[in-house]
Formats: C-alpha cells, structure tokens, sequence
C-alpha cells in the first residue's frame, strides 16, 4: 500500500494528514516548489530524469506530502517507509530532503520562530511584547 495524495477527499481527511486544509496545502506548495528550485537548480522531475530507477516521490507535492504526512503521522522511518513504499532508509533521506526545502520555504516567507539566542537578555527581549508563551518539553 502506498500513499496516495488523490485519496484525501475531504478536508478532514487533509487535516487529519498533513495538518491543513488543501487550499493551504497549496499555497505552502507553491513556497517550497520555488525553494526546491532555488536549491538545486530543477525541478524534481528534472532531477529524476538522469537517474534509471524509477524514483517513489516523482514531484514537489510527493515530496511535501511526504514531508508533512511523516512530521504529523511521527511514525518510525521504518513504518513511514512501509506506509509510503520505500525503504527506511529512503525515508528518512526523504524526510530530511523535504526538512531541508520546507525550512528554507517558511524562512522566506518569515514563518519560522527564533530558535537561537544569545543568552536569556536575549531570548527575553525576543519575547517582550508575547503575553503567552507555550513550552513542550515533554521529551526533555
């Protein structure tokens, strides 16, 4: 069984999936298309078609679907890779792949919080004018 974006027909089901609704979706896919391009120069089609095999992510929206589906599902790279039909390996190279275009995409569009300050002066003065701020530390 693989992933199919055409099966998400509702916007639950789109929610429920990536975390936002298809408008939304598209919108953040025309950001990281252009990031995508701005990375490596072509498009993942113009990528793909130096290599034989026949790769299982085939576009930009493969590839944030993917991205986005593996962020909001937190499955293992084995069991993301089993779920979207490749090795564990690939998914994680793919997961990464798509980190690294997605994270370039919110920079642009200036979405990404802070994550790195000088010292707690610093960090204070960041959040100053936030009545609340929310910290999960559950992992910690």
């Amino acid at each position: 069984m693989r992933l199919q974006i055409s099966e998400l027909t509702t916007t639950r089901q789109w929610c429920a999936a990536t975390g936002f609704t298809q408008d939304q979706f598209d919108k953040l896919l025309e950001l990281f298309s252009q990031s995508y391009y701005e990375l490596y120069g072509q498009t993942v089609a113009e990528r793909h078609s130096d290599i034989e095999v026949t790769p299982t992510l085939s576009s930009e929206k493969e590839l944030l679907f993917f991205t986005v589906f593996s962020l909001k599902a937190g499955l293992t790279y084995d069991l993301l890779g089993f779920v979207s039909g490749m090795d564990a390996s690939n998914a994680k190279r793919n997961q990464q792949l798509g980190l690294q275009v997605l994270e370039k995409a919110l920079s642009q569009a200036d979405c990404l919080p802070r994550r790195a300050f000088k010292d707690a002066q610093d960090f204070a003065e960041y959040l100053q004018n936030e009545t609340t701020v929310i910290i999960d530390g559950l992992e910690q």
